[in-house]
């Protein structure tokens, strides 16, 4: 068979296409239906996700953002620039792949966090005595975590756990921590979800961990005899419950983020204690979903 000179360099071109869809293609932790769950690609994803946390921080949680943030109507700060940016997204919204991001969250491994001035959650969270007391251990920090209202769903969130968890196993980490919120800035409010968390899951012994000191807020509210299990797990958001399916502990301590409008507790999940039916679930190749 001839081939026409012409066409010589597009035949050439041809493998490394081939092999470039590879390549792109083995970052897709995910799938199901038309959702799917990978990282961000390009600094316009990333542009996307961080439009994706200003429509649920601002518009709907009503943070209270710098200026700039506000002016650009974009939730960004120093830590995106080294952050990976796990993202899910609709392939049935018509448009490029900006237009599809529904939901995201924010992973920081701790390799790339002591290279770049520490985890996020130290702000507000004594994290460096939590690893420090775990020098053999890898930790990961999730942060970030939002979804636009419409999908707000079981499938969601199975997708975020799944992205989590491939991430996970692909760096080989040892424990997930990060902050998880309540809405407003008055504990009292919560004083039964907190008071559950406080009596029922907190973190213990070599897990402890407890807000700054100038920042600490109580969660042990009520006693524990006063306390309603049912109603309290009711009164938890959904993320706080899903994290506690997996297996996870919650700091001794709560934190008012007033710029946020938010009440943080800190969410401590060693990979040992993710339930073997999750385990089971996800897979231990990370693999059960991206097919």
């Amino acid at each position: 068979m001839s081939v026409d000179i012409c066409n010589r360099d597009a035949l050439v071109e041809a493998p490394r296409t081939a092999q470039k869809a590879v390549q792109i293609e083995s970052d897709v932790f995910g799938r199901i239906g038309n959702l799917e769950t990978r990282l961000a690609r390009t600094p316009g994803e990333i542009d996307a996700a961080q439009s994706v946390r200003y429509r649920v921080f601002v518009d709907e949680m009503k943070a209270e953002l710098p200026i700039e943030a506000m002016r650009r109507k974009r939730d960004f700060d120093a830590y995106d620039a080294f952050c990976d940016h796990l993202l899910v997204l609709d392939r049935s919204i018509e448009g490029d792949s900006e237009d599809q991001i529904v939901g995201t969250y924010r992973l920081l491994r701790q390799d790339v966090a002591m290279a770049n001035g520490g985890f996020y959650s130290a702000s507000e969270f004594d994290v460096d005595a939590l690893t420090a007391r775990h020098p053999d251990k890898k930790f990961m920090e999730l942060g970030r975590s939002c979804v636009l209202p419409d999908y707000r769903t079981k499938r969601i969130v199975e997708l975020l756990w799944q992205g989590n968890w491939a991430y996970a196993l692909k760096h080989g980490m040892s424990a997930m921590f990060g902050c998880a919120s309540f809405p407003g800035i008055h504990p009292e409010a919560h004083a039964l979800a907190l008071s559950f968390l406080h009596h029922n899951v907190a973190a213990k012994d070599e897990w402890a961990v407890d807000a700054l000191p100038h920042m600490a807020r109580d969660m042990d509210l009520m006693p524990v005899e006063a306390i309603n299990p049912k109603r309290a797990l009711m009164a938890l958001p959904p993320l706080i419950k899903g994290y506690l399916r997996l297996g996870a502990m919650v700091g001794s301590t709560a934190v008012v983020d007033k710029a946020f409008n938010t009440t943080d507790v800190l969410i401590v999940l060693p990979i040992s204690s993710i339930s073997d039916r999750y385990v089971n679930y996800y897979g231990a190749d990370a693999g059960r979903f991206a097919s």
